[in-house]
């Protein structure tokens, strides 16, 4: 038998464990979705010198503002401020958003030689709502976009950094000389880097093998001559690394519309170039198409742009849409980690997507009730099932289905459906402003305050009734 002394001091301490949680604590959101950090750049390497300015100075326009950015400047003399601005105020005009687009630029010594300036997104971000894909990685300033609010409003929403070494014009005059290069030019190629127009891929030159980690929507439009997907390729693989240095084509509906219905071809040479590769169209093809060349990989010197271009405008159009689906190679794999939760006279079955999802491009999963062989389909998990009889037990099925086929069945543990806990009112005269609760011999305890007297109470149950009582600063 438990000893008085054993028994208050056991009290005490679920009081103690108790009342420590009522302390005021920092709130924190909680999020639908998930957040990927963002490691691969998008680059402006130096062309040619050319003998001649290839454009004139452009006319200046009122561009009406469509979205906000704001730019955080780092090392930046005040000149390239001014072209920066300049650059800015033109993808305002051209890009929607309700929530901000927030800039981190720094000026500095670039990592590679014949780095203009490289960009990327603050991070990636999936399962949001807005999302017209839930199951790619979209970049910060176009999630935002989408989801019409700041989905992480203390970070970035692209970094960009500039090559304080090249040589710049710096007269803000929109004129650079023959040998000099345009900022405001870099600025809007690079601006669009972070803002979606960018592959996550990465290619290891030893074994010849890519990596997609992080499939974002520029990589679903990417396609093989054969239909399929960039982002649905296995990763890491020989098969991808093969496909990123071969021919890559877009297709996106307003992309390929704008360019006179021909698929815009990317830039994929056969040794793969980082922060080029992919993530610009090519080079050779459209260098010559005045604003449309503006994301081919090279800026030359005196070359001067001062509008996106339908192209790309285009394009960026397309990443706001659900790209077309991609070819399905083979049938889907068994669908991994099936479980049926329990609930009240309900079933909720939850498992993981199968390995070649993406490559097996599955368009749906049915799940079976193997007692009432009640069959619900769904193209994602979880599925619910109701007007289940508690105390009888149930298994699932799962299947994955393609326009192929049909995956394997896999069969979850049996689970039995139980009676939730009824509601009560504890204490209809308080409203309970802090509130923590635990077990005391094995029955619930619970502890709250009142905003109005300020009173902590403390209710327990005795299998039939809630118990209250005030606990009085003596503790007696």
């Amino acid at each position: 038998m438990r000893s008085p002394l054993l028994r208050k001091g056991g009290l005490f301490l679920a009081l103690s464990l108790l009342f420590t949680t009522l302390l005021p604590a920092p709130t924190q959101a909680l999020s639908n979705f998930k957040v990927a950090p963002s490691t691969v750049w998008g680059h402006t390497y130096a062309g040619k010198a050319v003998g001649n300015p290839t454009t004139t100075p452009p006319k200046v326009f009122n561009l009406e503002a469509k979205s906000k950015f704001v730019v955080n400047y780092k090392n930046f003399p005040d000149w390239a401020k001014r072209d920066f601005q300049s650059a800015v105020d033109i993808w305002a005009a051209n890009f929607a958003s309700a929530a901000p687009v927030t800039i981190d630029a720094s000026w500095g010594r670039a990592p590679s030689w014949g780095v203009l300036g490289s960009a990327r997104p603050g991070n990636y971000y999936s399962g949001f709502d807005g999302a017209p894909d839930q199951s790619l990685w979209y970049p910060s300033a176009l999630a935002n976009a989408l989801a019409g609010k700041d989905l992480e409003p203390n970070n970035p929403d692209m970094v960009i950094q500039i090559n304080s070494l090249a040589n710049w014009n710096t007269r803000n005059d929109g004129t650079p000389s023959a040998t000099e290069y345009d900022l405001p030019s870099v600025f809007l190629h690079e601006m669009a880097h972070g803002l979606g127009f960018l592959s996550t891929d990465s290619y290891d030159s030893f074994f010849g093998y890519g990596t997609i980690e992080q499939p974002t929507p520029y990589a679903a439009y990417a396609q093989l001559p054969d239909g399929r997907r960039l982002s649905d390729l296995p990763s890491p693989s020989i098969e991808l690394g093969k496909a990123l240095t071969s021919k890559l084509v877009w297709s996106g509906q307003f992309g390929n519309a704008a360019n006179g219905g021909e698929k815009i071809i990317l830039y994929t040479p056969a040794r793969y170039e980082d922060g080029s590769s992919v993530s610009h169209i090519d080079e050779e093809t459209y260098k010559d198409l005045g604003a449309n060349s503006i994301m081919t990989p090279n800026l030359d010197a005196g070359e001067v742009f001062r509008e996106p271009g339908s192209l790309l405008l285009a394009m960026i159009e397309d990443l706001r849409r659900k790209p077309p689906v991609g070819v399905a190679v083979g049938i889907p794999l068994p669908v991994r980690n099936a479980t049926a939760l329990i609930a009240d006279s309900s079933a909720i079955i939850t498992f993981d997507a199968p390995a070649n999802a993406r490559s097996a491009q599955v368009t749906s999963y049915s799940v079976r009730n193997l007692t009432t062989n009640q069959v619900k389909s769904s193209t994602e998990s979880p599925l619910t099932f109701t007007g289940l009889k508690n105390g009888t037990s149930y298994s699932f099925s799962i299947v994955a289905s393609n326009t192929n086929g049909t995956s394997d069945a896999v069969i979850t543990a049996p689970m039995v459906p139980q009676a939730g806990w009824k509601r009560f009112v504890i204490d209809q005269n308080s409203d309970g402003r802090r509130i923590s609760s635990t077990n005391f011999n094995g029955k619930p305890l619970v502890a709250y305050t009142d905003s109005k007297s300020g009173v902590l109470k403390l209710a327990s149950w005795d299998g039939k009734i809630w118990r209250k009582a005030t606990v009085d600063g003596a503790g007696g």
